[in-house]
């Protein structure tokens, strides 16, 4: 995270492609998920704060960035999705997983994209999930973009107004993003205690 950060701060107006890359490939690809998304935003809105980067920039692209790849991420699971759930041996990628997982998206479908957005892992795999599963195209853009702009406005200028109002952010910028991705994981846990307490009850 601090490398990439620091070729952002050094990269001059290269510095908007990288974001954009990063948060495209973050979003689209299901095994790009080690990449920074949330901590970036945040970064980016401090980074934008301070005048390194122009914030009128910064959130149109990262906005593009986030919605592009998920897009990239539906075709790719339309394309290639259902040829992944074809082995009946493997754990992940078996048929069964599949049809659970059009069953899951025709319920929470919706909440699967906007929410997402919020929580790593599941932000990188949503897109290619929602195509593999067939998700209505129209129903699958409206949230895209939806999620999508409520997840790279909100962080974005979280970090640029706390930038702004608090003398030396930047002394607390490492522990504020931790605490960033602890809140992002905290939907994760929550669904995790709740699914375990209906499988006690069944």
């Amino acid at each position: 995270m601090e490398s990439l950060i620091k070729i952002i701060e050094h990269s001059g107006n290269w510095g908007y492609l990288v974001l954009f890359l990063t948060l495209f490939f973050e979003s689209g690809l299901p095994f790009t998920f080690f990449l920074p998304g949330d901590s970036l935003l945040f970064t980016t809105g401090f980074l934008a704060s301070t005048g390194v980067l122009n914030i009128e920039l910064v959130i149109p692209i990262l906005f593009v960035g986030a919605v592009s790849g998920y897009m990239f991420g539906y075709g790719l699971g339309k394309t290639i999705g259902e040829k992944l759930f074809v082995n009946p041996d493997s754990f992940w990628f078996n048929p069964k997983r599949l049809i659970y997982a059009r069953s899951f998206y025709d319920t929470y479908g919706a909440k699967t994209i906007v929410i997402g957005r919020f929580v790593p892992v599941v932000r990188s795999f949503g897109a290619t999930i929602a195509g593999a599963v067939r998700m209505d195209y129209k129903k699958f853009m409206f949230y895209n973009i939806t999620g999508g702009l409520v997840w790279t406005v909100g962080l974005t200028l979280f970090g640029f107004f706390l930038g702004q109002v608090i003398p030396g952010a930047h002394l607390y910028l490492t522990p504020i993003i931790l605490g960033i991705i602890f809140v992002s994981f905290i939907p994760v846990a929550v669904e995790y205690i709740q699914s375990r307490k209906k499988k006690t009850l069944q």
